[in-house]
Protein backbone atom coordinates (compact mmCIF):
# COMPACT_ATOMS: atom_id res chain seq x y z
CA UNK A 1 0.00 0.00 0.00
CA UNK A 2 2.79 2.37 1.02
CA UNK A 3 4.52 1.62 -2.63
CA UNK A 4 1.24 2.14 -4.16
CA UNK A 5 0.91 5.92 -2.67
CA UNK A 6 4.34 6.63 -3.09
CA UNK A 7 4.32 5.74 -6.99
CA UNK A 8 0.74 7.71 -6.98
CA UNK A 9 2.69 10.27 -5.44
CA UNK A 10 5.53 10.60 -7.91
CA UNK A 11 3.53 10.07 -11.36
CA UNK A 12 1.32 12.90 -10.14
CA UNK A 13 4.57 14.92 -9.33
CA UNK A 14 5.91 13.91 -12.91
CA UNK A 15 2.45 15.21 -14.18
CA UNK A 16 2.61 18.27 -12.68
CA UNK A 17 6.50 18.54 -14.33
CA UNK A 18 5.12 17.80 -17.82
CA UNK A 19 2.41 20.44 -17.96
CA UNK A 20 4.86 23.15 -16.87
CA UNK A 21 7.03 22.05 -19.45
CA UNK A 22 4.59 22.19 -22.20
CA UNK A 23 3.73 25.43 -21.27
CA UNK A 24 6.89 26.98 -20.62
CA UNK A 25 8.86 25.10 -23.88
CA UNK A 26 5.71 24.72 -26.57
CA UNK A 27 5.72 28.17 -26.64
CA UNK A 28 8.98 28.14 -27.14
CA UNK A 29 9.53 25.87 -29.78
CA UNK A 30 6.24 26.17 -31.27
CA UNK A 31 5.53 23.64 -34.15
CA UNK A 32 2.39 23.96 -35.73
CA UNK A 33 1.27 26.81 -37.84
CA UNK A 34 -2.49 26.23 -37.16
CA UNK A 35 -1.88 26.99 -33.43
CA UNK A 36 -1.53 30.78 -34.69
CA UNK A 37 -5.22 30.84 -36.12
CA UNK A 38 -6.26 29.56 -32.72
CA UNK A 39 -7.33 32.55 -30.41
CA UNK A 40 -6.62 30.74 -27.41
CA UNK A 41 -3.53 28.86 -28.43
CA UNK A 42 -2.55 32.42 -29.77
CA UNK A 43 -2.75 34.16 -26.20
CA UNK A 44 -1.36 31.02 -24.34
CA UNK A 45 1.80 31.54 -26.55
CA UNK A 46 2.05 35.27 -26.83
CA UNK A 47 1.76 34.92 -23.02
CA UNK A 48 4.30 32.69 -22.66
CA UNK A 49 7.10 34.76 -25.56
CA UNK A 50 6.99 37.54 -22.92
CA UNK A 51 7.71 35.70 -20.36
CA UNK A 52 10.80 34.70 -22.63
CA UNK A 53 11.72 38.39 -23.37
CA UNK A 54 11.65 39.91 -19.35
CA UNK A 55 14.77 41.15 -19.20
CA UNK A 56 15.17 39.23 -16.18
CA UNK A 57 18.54 37.31 -17.26
CA UNK A 58 21.71 38.06 -18.66
CA UNK A 59 21.63 39.17 -22.05
CA UNK A 60 23.65 37.98 -25.05
CA UNK A 61 25.84 40.86 -25.91
CA UNK A 62 28.63 40.69 -28.91
CA UNK A 63 31.33 41.90 -26.52
CA UNK A 64 31.12 39.14 -23.90
CA UNK A 65 33.72 36.34 -25.31
CA UNK A 66 33.46 32.66 -25.10
CA UNK A 67 36.02 31.47 -23.24
CA UNK A 68 37.18 27.32 -23.39
CA UNK A 69 37.67 25.24 -21.28
CA UNK A 70 35.40 27.74 -19.02
CA UNK A 71 32.10 27.94 -20.87
CA UNK A 72 31.54 24.26 -20.70
CA UNK A 73 30.34 25.04 -17.48
CA UNK A 74 26.92 25.66 -16.21
CA UNK A 75 25.09 28.95 -16.91
CA UNK A 76 21.96 29.98 -14.63
CA UNK A 77 22.38 33.42 -15.46
CA UNK A 78 21.41 33.03 -18.61
CA UNK A 79 17.54 31.27 -19.83
CA UNK A 80 18.74 28.16 -21.43
CA UNK A 81 21.27 25.98 -22.83
CA UNK A 82 21.13 23.38 -25.44
CA UNK A 83 23.83 20.43 -26.03
CA UNK A 84 23.10 18.08 -29.06
CA UNK A 85 25.15 15.47 -30.52
CA UNK A 86 24.47 13.85 -33.98
CA UNK A 87 26.38 10.61 -35.07
CA UNK A 88 26.44 8.76 -38.08
CA UNK A 89 27.68 5.45 -37.54
CA UNK A 90 27.92 1.45 -39.18
CA UNK A 91 28.41 -1.53 -37.30
CA UNK A 92 30.52 -4.06 -38.77
CA UNK A 93 28.25 -5.96 -41.36
CA UNK A 94 28.33 -2.19 -42.61
CA UNK A 95 24.88 -1.17 -41.53
CA UNK A 96 24.14 2.41 -40.78
CA UNK A 97 22.84 4.34 -37.87
CA UNK A 98 22.00 7.68 -36.65
CA UNK A 99 22.09 8.46 -33.13
CA UNK A 100 20.70 11.54 -31.76
CA UNK A 101 21.23 13.15 -28.15
CA UNK A 102 19.97 16.33 -27.17
CA UNK A 103 20.49 17.50 -23.51
CA UNK A 104 18.24 20.91 -22.81
CA UNK A 105 17.92 23.46 -19.34
CA UNK A 106 15.41 26.00 -19.34
CA UNK A 107 14.51 28.25 -16.56
CA UNK A 108 10.85 28.79 -15.87
CA UNK A 109 12.16 32.33 -14.07
CA UNK A 110 16.00 33.80 -12.21
CA UNK A 111 15.00 32.60 -9.06
CA UNK A 112 18.56 30.27 -7.27
CA UNK A 113 16.77 28.47 -4.72
CA UNK A 114 16.79 24.67 -3.90
CA UNK A 115 15.66 21.59 -4.22
CA UNK A 116 11.69 21.42 -5.66
CA UNK A 117 12.06 25.30 -5.54
CA UNK A 118 14.75 25.26 -8.08
CA UNK A 119 13.16 27.23 -11.60
CA UNK A 120 15.26 24.67 -13.78
CA UNK A 121 14.06 22.31 -15.95
CA UNK A 122 16.10 19.56 -18.47
CA UNK A 123 14.54 18.12 -21.03
CA UNK A 124 16.84 14.96 -22.82
CA UNK A 125 15.47 13.03 -25.70
CA UNK A 126 18.18 10.19 -27.61
CA UNK A 127 16.94 8.76 -31.20
CA UNK A 128 17.95 5.66 -32.97
CA UNK A 129 17.76 5.14 -36.82
CA UNK A 130 17.96 2.83 -39.43
CA UNK A 131 17.09 3.11 -42.54
CA UNK A 132 13.72 1.64 -41.72
CA UNK A 133 12.99 1.74 -38.31
CA UNK A 134 13.46 4.76 -35.48
CA UNK A 135 13.90 3.93 -31.66
CA UNK A 136 13.00 6.98 -29.34
CA UNK A 137 12.30 8.28 -25.79
CA UNK A 138 12.71 11.15 -23.27
CA UNK A 139 13.33 12.12 -19.92
CA UNK A 140 11.97 15.29 -18.09
CA UNK A 141 13.50 16.59 -15.02
CA UNK A 142 13.42 19.17 -12.30
CA UNK A 143 16.95 20.48 -11.28
CA UNK A 144 18.10 20.85 -7.91
CA UNK A 145 17.11 17.24 -6.21
CA UNK A 146 19.75 15.50 -7.60
CA UNK A 147 17.69 13.79 -10.55
CA UNK A 148 19.13 15.77 -13.64
CA UNK A 149 21.99 18.66 -13.71
CA UNK A 150 25.62 19.83 -14.82
CA UNK A 151 28.85 19.40 -13.48
CA UNK A 152 31.72 21.00 -15.28
CA UNK A 153 34.89 18.99 -13.47
CA UNK A 154 34.92 16.51 -14.06
CA UNK A 155 32.70 17.22 -17.01
CA UNK A 156 29.43 15.85 -16.42
CA UNK A 157 25.61 16.00 -17.64
CA UNK A 158 23.01 14.02 -16.33
CA UNK A 159 19.17 12.99 -16.17
CA UNK A 160 18.19 9.87 -14.50
CA UNK A 161 20.29 7.07 -15.55
CA UNK A 162 21.27 8.89 -18.47
CA UNK A 163 24.65 10.66 -18.63
CA UNK A 164 27.43 11.89 -20.55
CA UNK A 165 30.70 12.21 -18.40
CA UNK A 166 34.52 12.66 -18.95
CA UNK A 167 37.62 12.61 -16.83
CA UNK A 168 38.41 16.61 -17.61
CA UNK A 169 36.85 19.93 -18.13
CA UNK A 170 35.11 19.42 -21.85
CA UNK A 171 33.44 16.88 -22.80
CA UNK A 172 36.35 14.61 -24.58
CA UNK A 173 37.05 11.99 -24.45
CA UNK A 174 33.61 11.14 -22.97
CA UNK A 175 31.16 8.28 -22.75
CA UNK A 176 27.01 8.48 -23.57
CA UNK A 177 25.82 5.63 -21.51
CA UNK A 178 21.95 5.84 -22.12
CA UNK A 179 19.48 2.62 -21.29
CA UNK A 180 15.96 2.50 -21.65
CA UNK A 181 13.44 -0.52 -21.52
CA UNK A 182 13.33 -0.78 -25.64
CA UNK A 183 16.96 -0.17 -26.58
CA UNK A 184 20.34 0.99 -24.83
CA UNK A 185 23.54 2.90 -25.72
CA UNK A 186 27.03 3.22 -25.04
CA UNK A 187 29.35 5.30 -27.01
CA UNK A 188 32.97 7.09 -26.36
CA UNK A 189 33.68 10.07 -27.90
CA UNK A 190 37.15 11.89 -28.96
CA UNK A 191 37.97 15.03 -30.31
CA UNK A 192 39.21 14.74 -33.66
CA UNK A 193 40.18 18.24 -34.31
CA UNK A 194 39.99 21.60 -32.85
CA UNK A 195 36.46 23.23 -31.09
CA UNK A 196 34.94 26.03 -32.99
CA UNK A 197 33.47 29.53 -32.23
CA UNK A 198 31.06 29.86 -35.01
CA UNK A 199 29.49 33.40 -35.59
CA UNK A 200 32.04 36.41 -33.81
CA UNK A 201 33.95 34.49 -31.47
CA UNK A 202 30.86 32.27 -29.96
CA UNK A 203 28.46 34.93 -30.51
CA UNK A 204 25.87 34.14 -33.17
CA UNK A 205 23.05 36.48 -34.24
CA UNK A 206 19.51 34.95 -35.49
CA UNK A 207 18.07 37.88 -36.74
CA UNK A 208 18.99 40.98 -38.48
CA UNK A 209 17.04 43.37 -37.22
CA UNK A 210 16.37 42.41 -33.67
CA UNK A 211 18.42 41.78 -30.98
CA UNK A 212 18.45 37.35 -31.28
CA UNK A 213 21.70 35.84 -30.68
CA UNK A 214 23.37 32.92 -28.80
CA UNK A 215 26.62 32.05 -27.73
CA UNK A 216 27.78 28.77 -29.42
CA UNK A 217 30.58 26.24 -28.82
CA UNK A 218 31.28 23.16 -31.12
CA UNK A 219 32.90 20.10 -31.92
CA UNK A 220 32.38 19.27 -35.70
CA UNK A 221 35.16 16.29 -35.21
CA UNK A 222 34.25 13.34 -33.71
CA UNK A 223 35.78 9.96 -33.81
CA UNK A 224 32.87 7.37 -32.12
CA UNK A 225 32.60 3.80 -31.54
CA UNK A 226 31.09 1.89 -29.17
CA UNK A 227 27.84 -0.38 -28.41
CA UNK A 228 23.96 -0.23 -29.18
CA UNK A 229 21.66 -2.56 -28.40
CA UNK A 230 18.19 -2.42 -30.14
CA UNK A 231 14.60 -4.10 -29.57
CA UNK A 232 16.03 -8.02 -30.63
CA UNK A 233 18.24 -7.33 -27.40
CA UNK A 234 21.61 -7.85 -29.24
CA UNK A 235 24.55 -5.74 -28.61
CA UNK A 236 25.93 -4.65 -31.98
CA UNK A 237 29.40 -2.33 -32.01
CA UNK A 238 29.47 0.45 -33.76
CA UNK A 239 32.10 3.48 -35.04
CA UNK A 240 31.65 6.82 -37.21
CA UNK A 241 31.98 10.10 -37.14
CA UNK A 242 30.09 12.78 -34.88
CA UNK A 243 29.20 16.18 -34.42
CA UNK A 244 28.22 17.96 -31.08
CA UNK A 245 27.35 21.58 -30.03
CA UNK A 246 26.80 23.65 -26.98
CA UNK A 247 24.17 26.97 -27.50
CA UNK A 248 23.44 29.14 -24.58
CA UNK A 249 21.04 32.50 -23.88
CA UNK A 250 18.04 34.62 -22.94
CA UNK A 251 15.85 35.30 -25.56
CA UNK A 252 15.62 31.94 -28.09
CA UNK A 253 12.57 33.26 -30.25
CA UNK A 254 11.04 36.55 -31.27
CA UNK A 255 7.08 37.14 -31.05
CA UNK A 256 6.56 36.35 -34.70
CA UNK A 257 9.34 33.65 -35.79
CA UNK A 258 7.98 30.70 -37.65
CA UNK A 259 10.58 27.99 -36.72
CA UNK A 260 14.01 27.50 -38.55
CA UNK A 261 16.44 24.88 -40.25
CA UNK A 262 19.66 23.93 -39.63
CA UNK A 263 21.82 21.15 -42.00
CA UNK A 264 25.67 19.83 -40.66
CA UNK A 265 27.37 18.49 -43.04
CA UNK A 266 30.27 16.52 -43.50
CA UNK A 267 31.93 17.88 -46.83
CA UNK A 268 35.09 15.59 -46.74
CA UNK A 269 37.69 14.20 -44.00
CA UNK A 270 39.07 18.03 -43.19
CA UNK A 271 35.60 20.35 -43.62
CA UNK A 272 32.33 20.40 -42.04
CA UNK A 273 29.87 22.92 -43.48
CA UNK A 274 26.85 24.09 -41.35
CA UNK A 275 23.84 26.42 -43.13
CA UNK A 276 21.34 27.77 -40.54
CA UNK A 277 17.43 29.20 -41.83
CA UNK A 278 15.30 31.01 -39.14
CA UNK A 279 11.94 31.80 -40.56
CA UNK A 280 9.96 34.70 -39.97
CA UNK A 281 6.62 35.85 -40.49
CA UNK A 282 6.29 39.27 -42.85
CA UNK A 283 10.54 39.03 -43.55
CA UNK A 284 12.87 37.07 -45.56
CA UNK A 285 13.95 34.31 -43.88
CA UNK A 286 17.29 35.00 -41.84
CA UNK A 287 20.61 33.04 -43.21
CA UNK A 288 23.84 32.03 -41.99
CA UNK A 289 26.50 29.22 -41.86
CA UNK A 290 30.35 28.36 -41.94
CA UNK A 291 32.65 25.96 -43.47
CA UNK A 292 34.88 24.83 -40.50
CA UNK A 293 38.22 23.12 -41.12
CA UNK A 294 39.71 20.59 -38.38
CA UNK A 295 42.92 22.95 -39.19
CA UNK A 296 41.06 25.57 -36.98
CA UNK A 297 39.84 27.66 -39.84
CA UNK A 298 36.58 28.85 -39.66
CA UNK A 299 35.06 30.90 -42.14
CA UNK A 300 31.62 32.69 -41.52
CA UNK A 301 29.39 32.59 -44.44
CA UNK A 302 25.95 35.11 -45.20
CA UNK A 303 22.68 35.29 -46.92
CA UNK A 304 24.55 36.69 -49.80
CA UNK A 305 26.99 33.54 -50.07
CA UNK A 306 24.43 30.95 -49.78
CA UNK A 307 21.48 29.65 -51.96
CA UNK A 308 18.90 26.90 -49.80
CA UNK A 309 15.87 25.86 -51.18
CA UNK A 310 13.47 23.22 -50.57
CA UNK A 311 11.12 21.06 -52.52
CA UNK A 312 7.37 20.98 -52.00
CA UNK A 313 7.70 19.23 -48.88
CA UNK A 314 6.96 15.40 -48.26
CA UNK A 315 3.31 14.14 -46.03
CA UNK A 316 4.50 12.41 -43.07
CA UNK A 317 1.49 10.78 -40.83
CA UNK A 318 -0.47 12.33 -39.91
CA UNK A 319 -1.11 14.19 -42.94
CA UNK A 320 2.02 17.30 -41.82
CA UNK A 321 4.19 18.32 -44.80
CA UNK A 322 7.68 18.81 -44.07
CA UNK A 323 10.34 19.67 -46.84
CA UNK A 324 12.94 16.56 -46.69
CA UNK A 325 14.44 17.46 -49.65
CA UNK A 326 16.68 20.42 -49.97
CA UNK A 327 19.53 22.49 -52.25
CA UNK A 328 22.82 24.30 -50.76
CA UNK A 329 24.59 26.12 -52.89
CA UNK A 330 27.65 28.24 -52.60
CA UNK A 331 29.23 28.93 -55.50
CA UNK A 332 32.25 31.39 -53.82
CA UNK A 333 33.80 27.38 -52.35
CA UNK A 334 32.32 24.95 -55.69
CA UNK A 335 29.90 23.82 -53.24
CA UNK A 336 26.52 22.27 -54.65
CA UNK A 337 24.53 19.65 -52.94
CA UNK A 338 21.39 18.10 -52.81
CA UNK A 339 20.15 16.40 -49.19
CA UNK A 340 18.23 14.03 -48.78
CA UNK A 341 16.94 11.71 -45.32
CA UNK A 342 17.99 8.29 -45.10
CA UNK A 343 14.71 7.46 -42.91
CA UNK A 344 11.53 10.06 -43.29
CA UNK A 345 9.77 9.15 -40.57
CA UNK A 346 11.58 11.22 -37.73
CA UNK A 347 9.05 13.93 -37.04
CA UNK A 348 9.82 13.57 -33.30
CA UNK A 349 6.76 13.95 -31.39
CA UNK A 350 8.36 15.21 -28.22
CA UNK A 351 7.61 17.94 -25.62
CA UNK A 352 10.20 19.71 -27.95
CA UNK A 353 9.36 19.04 -31.29
CA UNK A 354 10.94 18.61 -34.52
CA UNK A 355 12.63 16.82 -37.70
CA UNK A 356 15.56 15.48 -36.85
CA UNK A 357 17.78 12.72 -38.89
CA UNK A 358 20.50 11.63 -40.31
CA UNK A 359 21.06 13.30 -44.98
CA UNK A 360 22.44 11.84 -47.58
CA UNK A 361 24.63 14.08 -48.80
CA UNK A 362 24.92 14.41 -52.86
CA UNK A 363 26.52 17.17 -55.40
CA UNK A 364 30.03 18.48 -55.57
CA UNK A 365 30.63 16.55 -52.14
CA UNK A 366 28.90 12.99 -51.16
CA UNK A 367 28.68 12.38 -47.51
CA UNK A 368 26.11 12.24 -44.38
CA UNK A 369 25.06 14.90 -42.20
CA UNK A 370 22.03 16.24 -40.21
CA UNK A 371 19.40 17.53 -40.37
CA UNK A 372 16.86 19.55 -37.99
CA UNK A 373 13.63 21.30 -39.11
CA UNK A 374 10.73 23.03 -36.80
CA UNK A 375 8.00 25.08 -37.54
CA UNK A 376 5.82 23.03 -40.25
Amino acid sequence: MKNRKRNSKLSLVRSLLVLLVITTVAALLYIDSNDVTNEANSGTRNAVVDLLQKQVFEPVLPDTAVTLPKDFRFHPEYQHEWWQYFANVVDDEGAEYGIQWSYFRIASDERKTAGWQSPQIYISHVVISSKNKVWKEQRIARGGVGQAGMIVEPFKVWVDNWCWQATGKTPFPGELDISTNEFALNLQSQAAGPFALLGENGYQPKHDLLPIAAFNISAPFISVKGEITLGDNKTTRVKGNAWMSKEWGSQLISQRQKGWDWFVVRLNESEVLTVSQYRHEDQMPYVFGSIISNSGKTISLDETQISLNSSKGSVLKGGKRVPLEWDVIIPQYDINLALTPVNKNLLLPFIIPYWEGPIEVRGSHNGKGFMQLTGY
